[in-house]
């Protein structure tokens, strides 16, 4: 069911403690962890605590925590010292999502190519 924890999502249990992870950032909604296979020198994902298949399911069902993730994206670009940045959101496998459970990706730390892909 949305919003509850599943099984077999990879972000649900580093939510849960039981995949490691490197944690930059954690608030009452959402945390933020580094990529294990960084595009860029900061690459950092920011997650609801919730389960919510993608971004669109999230913004539905929960603006006030689809906004937390917007909000903890400055934070992580603040915390890394980072005068310009971009935030991801990939929706669907046809546009790259592979966890599906929402998740931003903050690319920052080296000049980033217009447009992207």
């Amino acid at each position: 069911m949305a919003g509850e924890p599943q099984e077999d999502c990879l972000f649900c249990k580093i939510v849960a403690g039981q995949i490691p992870a490197t944690i930059v950032r954690e608030t009452e909604t959402t945390i933020a962890f580094r990529d294990i296979n960084p595009q860029a020198p900061t690459h950092v994902l920011v997650i609801p605590k919730v389960h919510y298949r993608d971004a669109a399911e999230l913004a539905a069902a929960r603006p006030d925590v689809a906004a937390d993730i917007l909000r903890e994206t400055q934070a992580v670009a603040d915390d890394d010292k980072l005068e310009s940045y971009r935030v991801v959101f990939n929706t669907g496998s046809g546009a790259g999502q592979t966890v599906w459970h929402a998740h931003a990706h903050v690319l920052g730390g080296r000049g980033l190519q217009w447009p992207p892909g």
